[in-house]
């Protein structure tokens, strides 16, 4: 009976038929990821800078311009109240479909310095 199979004949084919697209599923959905935590940081990023520029007094132009280059696609959010502003930024993670559903958020408060005031700009602090 040379002609004869054996039993285990063609396992190997299904197994790669299965595995591969696994895989290739595993690739991209850690490519997702990573693009995530990439526009992650891009967000709380600008989200900072945006806070910093909006307490040193630049205008609402100019900020949402620079979180407009750090983050593209990004929305922008910039409120003030009692003297600390409060940036809110969400962007898409990818400008692929599957992951444009998915949006990422950051924010970032800092002291309004146009409205800080000294307690008395006449005395020096340290004796």
């Amino acid at each position: 009976m040379p002609g004869r199979r054996p039993p285990d004949a063609g396992y190997a084919t299904v197994e790669a038929a299965l595995a591969i697209p696994s895989l290739l599923l595993l690739t991209l959905a850690l490519a997702g990821v990573l693009a995530g935590m990439a526009t992650q940081i891009r967000c709380l990023d600008a989200a900072r800078l945006a806070a910093r520029a909006t307490a040193r007094g630049e205008s609402p132009a100019e900020v949402k311009a620079a979180v407009t280059r750090a983050a593209p696609d990004s929305s922008v959010h910039i409120t003030t109240e009692n003297g600390l502003i409060h940036v809110s930024i969400s962007a898409p993670v990818a400008a692929v479909p599957l992951l444009h559903a998915f949006t990422v958020h950051a924010e970032a408060y800092e002291a309004d310095e146009t409205t800080t005031e000294s307690e008395d700009p006449g005395t020096d602090p340290d004796p």
